[in-house]
């Protein structure tokens, strides 16, 4: 690419423009930027935001926009530096889409100075790139994800480039460090392409990086062995760094295309070697170089504020902040209404084409409806309560495979997964697709091609990424996995979730597909594999999330599975937890009865219960399949022994029914709740995870003092599936001993059947021990 001396001055002003309005937003709230020099008397006393990775995001946006419209390329941005907000906006004002999306930051004086004055500001916007800045699909708030979402914003976007800047920080992390190989699952014909640009500045907050201190050499090597073609800009003099950025994203730009043509002739299409970009800058780039006689461009101390106005020194830090500023030369770059000229704004991409204003990165704007079959014909007969049995994921199968037949030619529906989607029973979505992999197969290998809707890797992280770029971008999908091993991800869940909190409030972001998480192998059903692979504490951490955002639900059986998930896959801008079982169990209700009690999310299970007239001596309530089992087996006995004892079964599916209504919008209003839980009753309730979850959400509730619950008390190891539940005093023995403990009145009966209780379990005890499986008891009961 030959670059004129003129065509460089261009791209350097725009770059300066960037800069300059960085640097006005981490300082100045009320001085607007204009051409003219700014006085001292006017600069107020506000120490905000970072500046060490905004000249090198500048930078690296300004040469994006230059290629994007020499080639009419779409392309989105991911910034992935933790505190470089500032730049993004930047650059998006000057294409003009902040102004358009936020009117009052308007391209003049008035808008100049709006926009100087919101950031990192009370009321105003954050030092990261918030989901407030259009263009962003990613927050940075928290570093390591960015790669992986941009994998997942590639996948089935065949004309988009994912711009990813990666800080050398950020490279350091675990994720990021495991991101690299996205390359293996992409495939050039019918995904998108991730360009990385590894961003070395040299420090985090205080201490230099590993990338940047090795060998260049050393670290080529590193990239070539993840798959890359590695290419290196390195410099701190703007007018070389410029042309030497031009030039490489030109070569880049026909690489891609180039591998992209080459694709489309292939019928099994290789894995490439994409191209990658290694900026090797200073840190505050730019900026003074020494503040208080100490080094600041090129070390880490230009990592936050660089200058630093208190009392005592304000005079001197006036004039070097005024000095940096006026380096920039604004007189060349805006007018005197404070409007970037317009040899300068013509750089940038029009209308879509620039990044800040891409329908990529507003996800919503691209969602098409999922077809989804009718859920009600997979379900299974079911002819009386506690009769037949089922693997309750495995029927799901079925209709997850329906889903991605009926969406193929829409190409909007992936599942991802830590190599556990034939684990989890979902087998049948096999029959209609393979997992997406780039690299070699062997022959004994299953159901890998470079198609599939499936894309599985042992990495939580991965999954979790991969999903949340594939529906912030606007589709669909779900990610399942162990229970135990979902908190792998605990603070992705918490980022995306404070996304969705956020951009429910903004008008200009459209609903996305919500991301669903199915649960499966959970606690109850990890008696093989021990104590490690037990915890059902993911359920607790996503209910301190907003209730706007967070559902989370427990269907008993195959059929309430099927229900609840039709209502998940269909939902926007929620995070849906669905924890289920994989093992054959019996199953409880026929579909029509089914979907009734999900859409009520709460309920009175009257066949298992006394008389809706008469009234219960004890509720007993159950969430979760092993608690409802173990339940309705409890009730079973209490029957046989006591048949004159009033009992009520509530099932639980939807959890947040439990809270109040004027906490969750599907919380039970008092007088709904009393009338299912009675005022002044003893409740026992089963519950699939930690007891003080369910204190937690009904300490509010009239009868709480009536509560009792059982749940997972961190107890079990190796043993069997029914001992794992006494060891937690879950099972049907303790839940009987439960209800004869808070009903004294039972008299010599109840001390007669708490006693041939605590006999059963001592029989248990030593039966397992003795034989290895469960007592026949156990293992054949059914409903009567």
């Amino acid at each position: 690419m030959s670059l004129t001396q003129e065509h460089l001055a261009k791209i350097d002003a725009y770059w300066r423009a960037a800069n300059y309005l960085s640097v006005g937003q981490m300082y100045l709230r009320d001085n607007p930027l204009l051409r003219r020099p700014l006085e001292r008397k006017d600069l107020k006393q506000v120490l905000l935001g970072h500046w060490g990775t905004a000249p090198g995001q500048n930078f690296i946006y300004v040469h994006l926009n230059e290629i994007i419209k020499r080639h009419q390329l779409e392309m989105i941005y991911l910034s992935g530096p933790g505190h470089a907000g500032q730049a993004m906006i930047s650059c998006a004002y000057l294409e003009g889409t902040y102004s358009e999306v936020y009117p009052d930051c308007s391209q003049d004086e008035a808008g100049l100075k709006r926009l100087c004055s919101q950031f990192s500001f009370p009321g105003g916007v954050s030092s990261h790139v918030s989901p407030e800045c259009p263009g962003s699909i990613h927050e940075g708030g928290e570093l390591g994800y960015s790669l992986s979402h941009a994998f997942g914003a590639a996948f089935d976007n065949p004309q988009l480039i994912v711009a990813c800047v990666i800080g050398d920080g950020e490279a350091e992390t675990g994720p990021l460090a495991t991101s690299w190989h996205g390359n293996k699952f992409l495939n050039p014909r019918t995904d998108g392409v991730v360009l990385p640009i590894l961003h070395l500045n040299g420090y985090k907050i205080a201490n230099p990086t590993l990338l940047a201190r090795i060998k260049k050499d050393e670290l080529k090597k590193l990239l070539e062995g993840y798959g890359w073609k590695p290419y290196f800009v390195e410099g701190h003099e703007p007018e070389a760094m410029h042309r030497e950025m031009a030039e490489t994203m030109e070569e880049i730009a026909l690489e891609i295309k180039a591998i992209k043509e080459r694709a489309l002739r292939q019928e099994q299409p290789e894995r490439p070697c994409w191209p990658m970009i290694v900026l090797r800058s200073p840190k505050g780039w730019t900026g003074p170089e020494t503040v208080d006689g100490l080094p600041l461009e090129g070390t880490f101390r230009a990592h936050q504020v660089p200058i630093k106005v208190d009392k005592g020194n304000e005079d001197v830090a006036l004039r070097q902040l005024e000095t940096w500023m006026k380096s920039y030369r604004p007189e060349e770059l805006f007018d005197e209404q404070g409007v970037l000229l317009p040899e300068v704004a013509a750089l940038a991409p029009g209308g879509n084409f620039r990044m800040s204003a891409s329908p990529h990165a507003n996800g919503g704007l691209l969602l098409r409806e999922l077809v989804v079959p009718d859920f009600r014909k997979y379900g299974i007969e079911v002819p009386a309560p506690g009769t037949v049995r089922a693997a309750d994921t495995e029927v799901l199968g079925d209709f997850l495979r329906d889903i991605i037949t009926l969406n193929q030619a829409a190409r909007n529906f992936r599942i991802f997964g830590p190599d556990e989607t034939l684990s989890n029973r979902l087998r049948s979505v096999f029959e209609v697709t393979n997992r997406q992999w780039m690299l070699p197969t062997e022959e004994n290998d299953e159901f890998l091609n470079s198609e599939g809707r499936v894309v599985e890797m042992l990495s939580e992280h991965m999954c979790q990424g991969w999903l949340e770029g594939y529906l912030l971008t606007g589709r669909h999908g779900l990610f399942n996995s162990y229970e135990a091993f979902i908190h792998v991800v605990d603070s992705m869940f918490n980022q995306h979730a404070k996304w969705l909190k956020i951009t429910a409030e903004l008008p200009w972001r459209k609903p996305i597909a919500s991301l669903n998480y199915l649960l499966v192998s959970h606690v109850w059903q990890q008696a093989h594999n021990g104590f490690t692979h037990q915890d059902p504490g993911f359920i607790d951490h996503v209910v301190n999330k907003k209730a706007s955002v967070v559902r989370v639900y427990l269907p008993p059986d195959a059929n309430c599975l099927l229900s609840v998930w039709d209502h998940c896959q269909r939902s926007k801008n929620y995070v849906n937890v669905v924890v289920a079982s994989k093992y054959q169990a019996l199953q409880w209700l026929p579909m029509e009865a089914a979907a009734e009690h999900c859409a009520r999310g709460i309920g009175i299970w009257q066949w298992a219960s006394c008389p809706m007239e008469c009234e219960p001596d004890v509720v007993m309530a159950c969430c979760g399949d092993a608690p409802t089992l173990e339940t309705l087996a409890a009730v079973s006995i209490l029957r046989h022994w006591l048949p004159e004892l009033n009992i009520r079964v509530v099932n639980v599916v939807d959890l947040m029914k439990l809270q109040s209504a004027s906490t969750h919008l599907h919380g039970l209003p008092d007088a709904a709740f009393d009338a299912l839980f009675t005022v002044d009753k003893p409740i026992i309730f089963a519950f699939h995870g930690y007891p003080w979850l369910i204190h937690r959400l009904l300490y509010r509730r009239a009868n709480h003092h009536n509560l009792h619950v059982h749940g997972y008390q961190e107890e079990g190891t190796i043993t069997t599936y029914f001992d794992m539940k006494v060891l937690n005093e879950l099972d049907r023995f303790h839940l009987v001993l439960a209800v004869l403990k808070r009903l004294p009145q039972l008299g010599e009966k109840g001390k007669v059947l708490a006693q041939a209780m605590r006999d059963k379990l001592e029989k248990h005890h030593r039966y397992i021990r003795e034989r290895g499986v469960d007592m026949p008891e156990i293992l054949e009961w059914t409903w009567d």
